[in-house]
């Protein structure tokens, strides 16, 4: 894109005010034409930056705007790039468990803490897309980071998994208004139709914990600091959103997949 002499002067002299030291992705040229002024090309450059700020104010506002949406941009294009070089991992792994439409034609992946304020709030709009939407699949992803009670949680979901009740078991922790606590837990996992002396065996299984660091590591690849967080097509969703938000994100995914 073309730089007007005036944000080439800015960019300068922000530069300059810096010291010098930009970001490395962001301007390193000016960075290097800022170092080869003396310092009387120096001064005249921040002078005429004042006077042009004190004329029109809203040029750096305009520029601090221009520089958060190529950072916005940056981050876009690096979140999809880590979507498409973990793809196998997020939405072809055959021992992930599901909800909706195993054969649908729109994948949600959704990395959650069973603990998770923001998940359980969430949890009725993606049911509801589910519902109104017979052909999407979501693929759950334990991400246990809200301490010990997530991490057991964690371990009798994916036990509940080798019962075949992951998803009855997961729909009653996400509805839980409690700690879940091992007793908790057992009289959920009872509820739920599970046998719990099985269940609590396999929660100790080393599998059952390398299963949550792989999602932990892949959450990390993915740049995900928190729960609940979505990947819908290839975005990155981080936080609870909307059924309306959710719907338009799908028919995003699904119109990308048709115009291939």
């Amino acid at each position: 894109m073309t730089r007007s002499p005036l944000r080439v002067l800015l960019a300068l002299g922000l530069v300059l005010f810096a010291g010098g030291a930009p970001a490395p992705a962001q301007g390193q040229s000016q960075a290097q034409e800022a170092q080869g002024f003396t310092a009387g090309q120096r001064a005249e450059i921040l002078g005429i930056l004042r006077q042009a700020l004190r004329d029109d104010p809203t040029i750096i506002r305009e520029a601090l705007a221009g520089l958060e949406e190529a950072d916005r941009r940056d981050r876009s294009e690096a979140q999809r790039a880590a979507i498409a070089g973990n793809a196998d991992a997020l939405f072809r792994d055959a021992a992930d468990p599901s909800k909706g439409n195993a054969r649908g034609d729109v994948t949600i992946v959704e990395f959650f803490d069973a603990r998770c304020g923001y998940c359980k709030q969430m949890q009725p709009a993606m049911d509801a897309l589910l519902r109104r939407d017979p052909n999407v699949r979501v693929v759950l992803k334990d991400l246990p980071i809200l301490g010990p009670n997530s991490v057991l949680a964690s371990r009798a979901l994916l036990a509940a998994q080798r019962q075949g009740r992951y998803v009855p078991f997961y729909d009653a922790l996400l509805s839980l208004r409690t700690e879940p606590t091992e007793a908790v837990l057992r009289q959920q996992a009872e509820r739920a139709g599970l046998d719990w002396s099985r269940l609590r065996r396999d929660m100790d299984d080393p599998a059952i914990g390398a299963r949550i660091e792989r999602n932990l590591a892949l959450a990390q690849r993915l740049g995900i600091e928190g729960t609940p967080a979505l990947i819908i097509g290839n975005t990155l969703v981080p936080g609870a959103i909307e059924l309306p938000a959710l719907e338009r994100l799908v028919a995003e995914a699904r119109a990308g997949l048709t115009s291939r």
